[in-house]
C-alpha cells in the first residue's frame, strides 16, 4: 500500500513515539537501581558503595558502545539497529532479574549499557527523520522527554513493585515492555538508511572545536556531581532522613515531577539562553546537594530538597544537548554520538567516586562533594559567558 500525505504523518510520530518508549525503557533500567539499591545490594551481600557498581558498568559500557557501535553500524538501516538493540535490552532485564551472583548481574548491567549508548546514539537525533520539518522541534522534545519520564514514571514505579514484590520483578516487566516496544518500532518506524555516514574523522573533527570542548567540560562536571550523589540517595533518605522503605518511592516520585517540570522550562529556553539556563541548572544542583545533608533530616526539608534538585537536573541533559547541537549542526548523529559518550562515561565516574566516598565516609559527605563539583559549573560557564561578551565588544 502506498502511504498518502494525510496518512504519512500518523505513521510517522507513531514512530517518535515508539522511539520515546524505547529511549524510556532504557533510561528507566539504566537508573532503577538508585531506588532498589539497598535491597539489590543486601541480595548479593556487598556495601552501598560496592552496589553502586550497578550504576557505574552500565555507564562505562555506553560510554565505550557509543562511538564504536555508531560508526561499525554506519551503513546499517538505523530501524534495524533500533530494533536489534531492543533485543539485547530485554535480554539483559531477564538476566538482571535471574542473576543469582553480583558478577552475573555486572555482566546484565553491562548489556544494557551497550543498549544505551547505541540506541541513545541513534535514536535520539531522528526526529528530522520521522516528522516534516516545521515539527522537528516538537518531536526533538518529545523524545528528550523519556529522561525525566525515567525518574517521573520508571524508578518510582519500578521502587513501589520491588518494594512489594521484590527487587527482581520491576526487571522482568521491563523486559516484556522491551519486547512491546521492538514491536512497535518495526510497526511505525519506516525504513531508515543511512543518509550520512558518522565516521571516527568526523568525531575527532568535533572534538578539536571549542564549542564542543567547553561542552564536555561542563557536561563531564555536572554529570559526576549529579550521579555522585543521586545514586545514594536512597542511602540518605533511609539512614539521616529515617524515610521507611515503603515512602521511598514516594519521594523519587516527587523528584521525578520535579525533573520533568526543569525539562520542560528549559525545553523553551535554552535554545535562546543556554549559558544562563545551565548555570541555573547547575546553581540550584549545587545548593540542594550541599544543604541535603543540614535540611535533609526531616522528611519536609528532604522533600524541598528534592523538589529543587529534581527542576535543576531537568534541565541537565536538554542543555548539555543544546550545546553539543550548537557545536555541529551539520553533523547530528555525531553530535549525538559525543553528547552519549561523554554523559555516560562521566554518569559511572561519578556513581563510581560516590561510593569511594560513601563506603569511606558517609553518604552525607558525597553529598556535600557532589554539591562543591556542580558549584564550579557555574563559575566556568559564567566565566565563558563574560569571555563571550568581551569578545563580541
Amino acid at each position: 500500500m502506498v502511504l498518502t500525505e494525510t496518512v504519512r504523518p500518523l505513521v510517522r510520530w507513531g514512530g517518535v513515539v515508539a522511539v520515546t518508549a524505547g529511549i524510556f525503557l532504557i533510561v528507566t533500567a539504566e537508573i532503577l537501581p538508585v531506588g532498589l539499591l539497598t535491597p539489590m545490594g543486601n541480595s548479593f551481600g556487598v556495601s552501598a558503595g560496592r552496589a553502586g557498581w550497578l550504576m557505574t558498568v552500565p555507564g562505562l559500557v555506553a560510554a565505550v558502545a557509543a562511538p564504536l557501535v555508531t560508526v561499525w553500524t554506519a551503513r546499517l538501516d538505523r530501524r534495524l539497529m533500533l530494533v536489534a538493540l531492543m533485543v539485547v535490552l530485554a535480554a539483559a532485564d531477564f538476566l538482571t532479574a535471574a542473576a543469582s551472583t553480583y558478577w552475573l548481574q555486572l555482566a546484565a548491567r553491562a548489556m544494557v549499557g551497550l543498549t544505551i549508548g547505541g540506541f541513545w546514539s541513534i535514536g535520539a537525533g531522528l526526529a528530522a527523520r520521522l516528522v516534516p520539518d516545521r515539527w522537528v522541534a516538537r518531536a526533538t522534545a518529545v523524545i528528550f522527554s523519556a529522561v525525566p519520564l525515567g525518574s517521573v514514571l520508571g524508578v518510582p514505579g519500578g521502587t513501589f513493585l520491588g518494594d512489594h514484590a521484590g527487587w527482581r520483578v520491576p526487571f522482568v516487566v521491563l523486559g516484556v515492555l522491551s519486547l512491546a516496544v521492538l514491536v512497535a518500532l518495526l510497526g511505525q518506524v519506516p525504513p531508515l538508511p543511512p543518509l550520512q555516514v558518522t565516521r571516527l574523522a568526523v568525531l575527532r573533527e568535533l572534538l578539536g572545536r571549542r564549542q564542543t570542548r567547553i561542552a564536555l567540560l561542563v557536561t563531564c562536571l555536572i554529570v559526576t556531581a549529579h550521579f555522585g550523589t543521586y545514586t545514594y540517595v536512597t542511602p540518605f533518605l533511609r539512614d539521616v532522613t529515617g524515610v521507611g522503605a515503603a515512602h521511598i518511592s514516594t519521594l523519587l516520585l516527587v523528584y521525578g515531577v520535579a525533573g520533568l517540570v526543569g525539562n520542560l522550562v528549559a525545553g523553551t529556553t535554552a535554545a535562546r539562553q543556554l549559558r544562563p539556563t545551565f548555570a541555573t541548572g547547575a546553581g540550584l544542583l549545587a545548593a540542594a546537594t550541599l544543604l541535603l545533608p543540614v535540611l535533609g533530616r526531616t522528611t519536609a526539608g528532604a522533600v524541598v530538597l528534592l523538589i529543587v534538585w529534581g527542576i535543576a537536573y531537568g534541565a541537565v541533559p536538554v542543555c548539555s544537548m543544546t550545546w553539543f547541537a550548537q557545536a555541529a549542526p551539520g553533523t547530528r548523529e555525531a553530535a549525538t554520538v559525543l553528547f552519549t559518550s561523554s554523559f555516560q562515561a562521566t554518569l559511572s565516574t561519578g556513581a563510581l567516586l560516590g561510593g569511594v566516598l560513601v563506603d569511606a565516609t558517609s553518604v552525607s559527605t558525597a553529598m556535600v562533594c557532589g554539591g562543591l563539583q556542580a558549584a564550579t559549573v557555574v563559575l566556568v560557564v559564567g566565566a565563558g559567558s563574560s569571555r563571550a561578551v568581551l569578545n563580541r565588544q
